[in-house]
Parts: structure tokens; sequence; C-alpha cells
């Protein structure tokens, strides 16, 4: 009997909630488990490169891994689509793992060159443009399209998560045993993720979820509706063509396409005043460290309700408008946070901040997860995470630079201005306006009804 027969056979079946879907929670451990590991390999690095070379050279340390993720994070997501998501996955996760672990084995031997940390970071930003992709492709793969935003939400939350254990697991590594030992974790946290990226199972591509098999009336129409939606992608061909067919793909979708261009204005608007101008400003009002250690965990207060929002409630109705909202909010606070006289009150805008662009982006990938073919997931999540750890931090220099000119508060409220333009783009798109988080029907619900009620 067929999986489409026996779905018909036992009838429709409750919907399990991401949060309580072990196969989700399975990816989502491995997920963090990796995420953490990669902020204790980036502690390692930087340490390592503090202590065998000067400023400038830590800086070109730090930085060359960003230049391969640049530059081959669309590969990535071409690859991700041509090899399958799990095997890209499970590849580079392992090659990260055994990278870093002869590493560490070098340097408990001596100290590490200049060259030899360069040549890691290049290298682990390699194998990064194929694994960030490939490993945001997953979350359509795992649950059906009403549990995104909350699947979304929990990966907001294990980024937030990797991002306060991560550096002190690696600051305590180097005070016990020195970079090797540090490097050693961040290999044995790739190892663990191994594992569990195993037992995660992928759902098919154009396979309809049970609980829309009920309303078809005939077994061999399951199989029709799955022919058409694998079929819904053109044949492959060379890959320089995928390259170009996904970005055409991105180009031309009514919703995809304008989400994209949101996420890249608003990103190039705000990314550079929330790490390079942030710090910049503490030194400008004297609140030194601590005040710039308070303000950023503000942010990330903010950004973890926001996620731990979206996981529980699982969709917001309006999801456009919403994601409008509260970028709007988001750039507002932003532009504020260099006008306000007190630290108090800068930390309380950022917390604002955190928790307005918190649920804005989780929306937004939401959002571009439901509407992508499934052909595609690779090559639309490239571009997504290109806007992020690609093109955003160009505007770094810019924005030291300026306020190094005019001062923070002009900087700020420019950037702000411009993040903010990203709205009038979410505005002037009809289907971002009117998009929203599909809702899971009831079992035996009609179709035409769950329409209604959506």
């Amino acid at each position: 009997m067929s999986a489409a027969e026996t779905a018909l056979a036992q009838g429709p079946t409750a919907p399990r909630p991401a949060h309580r879907d072990a196969n989700v929670l399975r990816w989502l451990a491995a997920y963090t488990v990796s995420l953490i590991g990669d902020s204790v390999y980036f502690v390692a690095l930087a340490w390592s490169a503090q202590k065998v070379a000067g400023p400038a050279e830590v800086g070109l340390v730090m930085a060359a891994g960003a230049l391969p993720r640049a530059l081959l994070m669309l590969g990535g997501g071409v690859a991700a689509d041509r090899f399958g998501v799990r095997r890209i996955v499970l590849g580079s996760d392992a090659v990260r793992c055994v990278l870093i672990l002869a590493v560490a084995a070098g340097v408990a031997v001596t100290a590490p060159a200049v060259w030899v940390l360069v040549a890691l970071a290049l290298a682990f930003g390699a194998v990064d443009a194929l694994f960030v992709p490939a490993v945001g492709a997953l979350p359509p793969r795992i649950t059906g399209p009403d549990q995104l935003a909350r699947v979304t939400g929990m990966r907001t939350l294990s980024m937030r998560v990797s991002q306060i254990a991560g550096p002190p697991l690696g600051g305590l590594a180097m005070g016990v045993g020195g970079a090797s030992a540090a490097f050693a974790v961040a290999g044995l946290l790739f190892a663990v993720s191994l594992p569990l990226l195993l037992t995660v199972r992928l759902r098919p591509l154009g396979v309809p979820d049970v609980a829309d098999v009920a309303d078809v009336a005939d077994v061999a129409d399951v199989a029709g509706a799955a022919d058409v939606r694998r079929g819904s992608a053109p044949a492959p061909g060379s890959a320089w063509q995928d390259l170009l067919g996904g970005l055409r793909y991105v180009r031309r979708h009514r919703l995809i396409g304008p989400l994209v261009a949101v996420t890249a204005v608003s990103e190039l608007g705000l990314t550079g005043t929330l790490n390079v101008g942030m710090v910049l400003l503490n030194g400008e009002r004297g609140w030194g460290p601590s005040g710039y250690g308070w303000i950023v965990s503000g942010f990330g207060a903010g950004a973890t309700v926001g996620a731990v929002l979206l996981t529980v409630a699982g969709r917001l109705p309006r999801a456009g408008l919403a994601l409008a909202a509260t970028l709007l909010v988001g750039c507002a606070g932003a532009s504020t946070i260099a006008l306000v006289p007190t630290l108090p009150l800068a930390v309380t805008l950022a917390a604002t901040v955190g928790l307005a662009m918190g649920v804005c982006g989780t929306l937004a990938n939401a959002l571009v997860q439901t509407a992508s073919d499934p052909a595609y997931l690779g090559r639309v999540t490239s571009v997504v995470m290109l806007n992020t750890v690609g093109l955003a931090p160009l505007s770094y220099p810019v924005v030291g630079a300026a306020i190094g000119v005019w001062g923070a508060a002009p900087v700020f409220v420019g950037c702000g201005v411009i993040g903010s333009l990203g709205v009038g783009v979410a505005l002037v798109s009809g289907a971002v306006r009117g998009a929203e988080l599909p809702r899971r029907r009831p079992p035996g619900q009609p179709r035409s009804e769950a329409r209604a009620q959506a």
C-alpha cells in the first residue's frame, strides 16, 4: 500500500506543533550545538591570532573567512539544490569537524603561524558557504508550512543561546588548555551535531501534508499532484545555469523578490550602526565597555522575547503588514539610540529594537521559505544569507568613517532612514502587504472553509 493510500485509510491525524515534534527538536539540537561550535571556533581563532600577531594581522585573520563565505555563498545554494540539502549539510559539517580537530592537534604541538590561521579561516569560510544555505533550507523539509514561523522562532532562539553560551565556553577552554583545547572543543561540538543530523527525517519534495490528503477524492490525484509539484522546476543544467536560474527565480517571484529587497535594504541600513556604530557611540558617550555590554544584552533580550512569542503563537495574522510595522519600529528605535542622554534609555531602546527586528526577521524568513518552490530552496536561502553575512558587513568601514567625521547621532539617524526604505519597499509591493502565513486546517475541515477563516 502506498503512503497516500495509507493516509487515506487511516484518516486525517491531528497536526503536531513543531515545538513538540521530536524530528524538529533533533534538528534544533543539532543546529544549536553546531552554532555553539562556531562561536567557540571564532574565540579560538581570535585569541590564537592575538598571541602570535599584531592588531593588523589579527584583523586580517578574522576577516579572511568572510571573503570565501561571501564569494561562494550563491554556489553553496546551487550545490544544495543539485545534490540535496541532507548530503551537503552532513558533508560540510563533517569537513568542518575534521578540519578543526586537525588544527587542534597541530596547535598542541607548536604555536600556529599567521599564514596557518589565515588558511584555516579561508578553508572554514569556504565550507561554511556550503553549510549555511543547506542548513537554512532544511526547515521546510522537516515541518509543514503552517509551522515555519514557529520553527524560525526556534531557530532564532538557538542563535541567541549560541551567542550566550559559545564565547564563555571558548574562553574557559582557552584558559584551561590554550588554543588547542578551544579548537578541540569546537571540533567535538561539530562531531556531536553529526549523529543528530543523521537522525533527522526529511519530507520528500512535493508530497502533500496528511491533512491535505483527506480532501483528495482519488489516490491517483495525490500522485498526480506530487508529480506536478516535482515537475515545477526545469531540468538541471550546468551549475552556472542553475545559479542564473535561481537568481531569475528570486527576481521574478512576486513575493520573494520584494522580501529579499526589504531584507537587503534594512540590513544595509541597520547592521553597521548596531555593530560598529554601537562601539563608537559608547566611546563617544563615555559609557565604556560595560555600557556596550548592557546595550548588546538589551538587544539580545528583546530579540529572544520576539522569538519566544512567535515560537509559542506559531503565526501572526497579516504577516506582511506586521513585518513592515515591526521593521519601522526597529528603524525608528535604532535612529533614536544615539539621541538619548542616558545609558538606561539606550538599553531600553536597544531591547525594543531587538524585539521588533526579531519578529520582523522571523516573519520574513518564514514567508520566504513558505513561498519558495522546494527545487529552489537552497538558492533562495543562499541569496537571503548573502545579504546578511556577505553584503551588510560592507557598511562597517563606511559607518565608522562617517561617525569619525560627523559624530554618532547624525549617522545613526541617517542609517535608520536608509533602513526604513525597506518599509517603503514592503508597502509598495501588494504581494508583501497581503502576505499571510499558512494556517493548518483541523482534520476533516473543508479547504474552502479554512480559506474563509484565514
